[in-house]
């Protein structure tokens, strides 16, 4: 099994692209077409899990989340997924949904801090 992009994530990814949130569209608005200075993928599988928002060109995974994010399990499986990322050469910042609705310059800015500051 391939780690970026899996077959077997195909149906989710393009159920996720149907279903986004307001928050992740805003944010896939300001971020599509190089708008950073690299690519940015949506919903795009590694491993087992799909990421909201992915730069492939300096290993970002990028996760928006919302207030099912607060709950333990998906605590658990947010810890989980960070570290298997982690593992794998995948850095991961989260953004809540609010931060995106109510401050999307801030996000841009640390987004673009994100990638100026990436390590050779």
């Amino acid at each position: 099994m391939s780690l970026k992009n899996p077959r077997n994530t195909r149906v989710l990814r393009k159920q996720l692209r149907n279903d986004m949130t307001i928050a992740e569209k805003m944010l896939w608005e300001k971020v599509r077409k190089k708008s950073l200075g690299v690519r940015v993928k949506r919903l795009y599988g590694i491993g087992p899990y799909v990421l909201d928002f992915y730069i492939p060109q300096i290993n970002l995974a990028i996760e928006v989340d919302g207030g099912i994010h607060l709950n333990p399990e998906v605590i658990i499986k947010d810890v989980n997924k960070d570290a298997f990322l982690n593992r794998n050469g995948i850095r991961v910042v989260r953004f809540k949904n609010e931060a995106i609705l109510n401050n999307m310059e801030e996000v841009l800015f640390r987004l673009k801090n994100l990638i100026e500051n990436e390590p050779d």
